[in-house]
């Protein structure tokens, strides 16, 4: 097997030395230049998988090196080498193209961990298929695309933006699985559903005995995530204070678990997502903005379903293929008046909207065909139009129905509470039958597939 080569870029003998040693007991060929039309002469005359310079050198900087890369090598990752504490110029090179950064005094082990990253670069994951992961033929899509697939190969944190349904952690799923991190574990984090009492602990870890409760040491998502990527969901939701420590982990690329009086270094990716406006929130004081500075270093904007209608087609018969094999039936059919109404609505849930929709309209058609009155989104989001009362001279002659007065109990909304019901008339129904679901189905009068769909949807199965 031909052995990996690697440029030096530095204008010390010292620095360049010791990365020519570390490199080369990771059998690793190397090539050093002391300035950088040394660097140009070797990349113009030699090929490298691997590229590592300092910001400043005698005739010129890094950045025009990783420029004249970019366009010239734009297969070859590179790395920039910064002054301790120059988090801008890092960031800087980071915008520019660079692969990632090393801060002086080089740590060897942060070294080792982005080399061999870096050079898993060309051998990522090719056989994902992008399309599966990320449906749509239209060129809004198509983009979305080609931008995931760029990004893939930075290491640079990049922050993706969307609505809520919109498929930011699919884009960040993918950007995993086609980028060098593959081989390791994905790790996606809610952080809006983590108590602050024990966020610090669930993100850096605890040593025992640092707190009552911690009866053994505990890695934290950071170090769980090591070698992969941490996606941090609703990253907008964390207090302020937390914000404070999630810049120095990910500044520093170490976190201090705990009770610990040690760093551990970190050799992750971090990948952050909201459906929040970050810039309003900094405006707003509620996000700090050096924080933002550090997350934000490539945006990427995942685009709402009304940008992209002409995609429902596609989207919603792989939506309906999936249920067909969730529930082991047939896939239905669904008519093109459905389909004209679905083009037509605003989807404020995005994807997952739709797939709530075709989940209940799948559950509710007749016939295994579904109808545009199947999908009631009419009923779902209106308030029905009231009915004038129809006036006859004849006399009643049917008894009064009985009335009843509800009180919804306080701070429990109609829908929870029609839940209840609905909960506790379908347990009901299953007692009565020993939890025979065809017949407690025909006990409550409703299908079997409906059934189904209300014992899922209130997490009874």
């Amino acid at each position: 097997m031909t052995k990996k080569r690697a440029l030096i870029v530095d204008d010390e003998p010292d620095i360049r030395e010791l990365l020519e040693i570390t490199l080369g007991r990771m059998d690793i060929e190397t090539a050093a230049a002391a300035n950088l039309s040394e660097a140009l002469d070797l990349l113009n005359n030699q090929s490298f998988d691997l590229c590592l310079t300092d910001m400043q050198l005698p005739d010129g900087d890094g950045l025009q090196l990783v420029a004249h890369i970019n366009q010239n090598c734009p297969e070859l990752p590179v790395a920039m080498i910064t002054a301790f504490g120059s988090m801008d110029t890092a960031i800087f090179a980071l915008k520019a193209g660079a692969f990632d950064f090393l801060q002086k005094p080089i740590d060897l082990d942060q070294l080792r961990s982005l080399v061999e990253t870096a050079l898993k670069v060309n051998q990522a994951n090719e056989i994902v298929d992008v399309t599966a992961k990320l449906l749509g033929t239209s060129q809004t899509m198509d983009t979305l695309r080609g931008k995931i697939a760029k990004l893939s190969r930075s290491q640079a944190p990049i922050y993706i933006a969307g609505e809520s349904g919109s498929g930011k952690e699919v884009a960040a799923r993918l950007i995993h699985s086609l980028g060098p991190r593959a081989g390791g574990d994905f790790i996606a984090v809610n952080c809006g559903a983590i108590p602050s009492e024990l966020m610090e602990s669930e993100f850096f870890g605890h040593v025992k005995g640092s707190f009552t409760g911690a009866v053994a040491d505990k890695l934290g998502l950071f170090q769980a995530a090591a070698g992969g990527t941490l996606f941090l969901d609703e990253v907008a939701d964390l207090p302020l204070s937390m914000q404070v420590k999630l810049l120095r982990a990910i500044q520093e690329k170490a976190v201090r678990p705990v009770g610990s009086q040690a760093e551990d270094t970190t050799d992750i990716r971090v990948l952050c997502a909201t459906h929040k406006d970050l810039a309003e929130e900094v405006n707003a004081g509620r996000f700090r903005q050096d924080l933002y500075y550090r997350i934000n270093v490539i945006e990427l904007h995942i685009p709402a379903l009304r940008e992209h209608l002409e995609d429902i087609n596609e989207l919603a018969a792989a939506c309906l293929n999936r249920l067909a094999n969730e529930y082991a039936q047939e896939v239905p059919s669904i008519s093109s008046g459905a389909l004209t109404t679905l083009q037509q609505y605003d989807f404020p849930g995005n994807v997952r909207e739709l797939e709530n929709i075709l989940e209940r309209a799948f559950t509710l058609c007749e016939d295994n065909d579904i109808k545009a009155a199947d999908l009631q989104l009419q009923t779902h989001f209106d308030e029905p139009a009231a009915v004038a009362p129809t006036v006859t001279d004849k006399p009643q002659d049917t008894p009064r129905a009985q009335t009843h007065s509800w009180n919804l109990p306080p701070g429990q909304s109609l829908e929870d509470f029609l839940e209840g019901i609905e909960r506790e008339l379908i347990t009901q129904a299953l007692d009565k039958t020993r939890w025979n679901k065809t017949a407690a189905a025909k006990e409550l009068g409703i299908t079997f597939r409906a059934l189904r769909y209300k014992l899922k949807k209130l997490d009874m199965e």
